[in-house]
């Protein structure tokens, strides 16, 4: 009977063990699942970030890609726009280079044409013949200085002027040759020398077509003097004498600025 007990008793015990060693393995698999379920959250919070990252880059990208083909097309433009200018570079370097040789063959006509009156002189040619010659190299002459104009060279303008003045001081040319130095000394700032130039034409040659333009520059010079109360007075001038003239006009919008 004692064994008997003794045998249930452990019996009891080897059951109770096993029931206790069950219930362990299931508290373990249990934490195991939450573990995994942890981990299993985070995976999906960082695939989650990733996509959201994944996205911002594409973004980025397509925003890279669409500066680049606008930065490419600049480019184009920019290229296009060069190639235009280097064009009208050489157009502008073949129309100064054609005018260079025109101006050349002018002063070799007019070297030409002065040699030519020398040899008539000498070989005593008629009256007639010699004026014709000296006419012919005054023209040439004239046109040089007028050709320096046309191309804003005014330092030559004021040479070949002067140089005009010397050999041909009776010419009915001279109120042109005297109001293009105005123009030319105005041009380099000397504004005292372009008043005396303009005051040439308006005292030598009244009945020339330039002396109310020569009036209108001479009050022009006197304001970039600073000399305001003669641009003033000159302008009233050139408005009392020549009051139909376009120059009268514009005297007027002057004038009138100046009070």
């Amino acid at each position: 009977m004692h064994k008997l007990h003794l045998w249930l008793f452990a019996g009891m015990c080897v059951v109770t063990a096993q029931a206790s060693a069950g219930l362990f393995s299931d508290d373990e698999a249990r934490a195991q699942i939450e573990q995994l379920e942890v981990r299993i959250t985070q995976l999906e919070k960082t695939s989650i970030k990733l996509e959201e990252a994944n996205k911002q880059q594409t973004g980025s990208m397509l925003d890279l890609l669409t500066q680049i083909e606008s930065l490419n097309q600049e480019l184009r433009r920019l290229r296009g726009q060069n190639e235009e200018l280097e064009h009208n570079l050489l157009d502008a370097k073949n129309r100064q280079k054609d005018f260079y040789v025109d101006l050349d063959t002018r002063m070799r006509h007019f070297e030409a044409a002065e040699a030519a009156v020398q040899s008539s002189t000498a070989q005593k040619a008629t009256d007639k013949t010699v004026v014709e010659d000296n006419a012919a190299v005054e023209s040439s002459a004239y046109e040089v200085v007028y050709a320096y104009y046309k191309a804003a060279n005014y330092q030559k303008v004021l040479e070949s002027s002067r140089d005009f003045i010397i050999k041909y001081p009776d010419s009915s040319r001279l109120p042109n040759v005297h109001y293009l130095m105005g123009d030319a000394y105005f041009s380099l700032d000397d504004f005292k020398k372009s008043i005396a130039s303009y005051q040439v034409v308006v005292s030598k040659f009244e009945t020339s077509p330039n002396v109310a333009d020569a009036w209108l520059n001479i009050a022009a010079c006197q304001q970039q003097l600073k000399d305001v109360a003669a641009a003033k007075k000159t302008l009233k001038l050139l408005i009392a004498k020549y009051p139909d003239s376009k120059a009268a006009k514009k005297a007027k919008q002057r004038l009138a600025a100046l009070k």
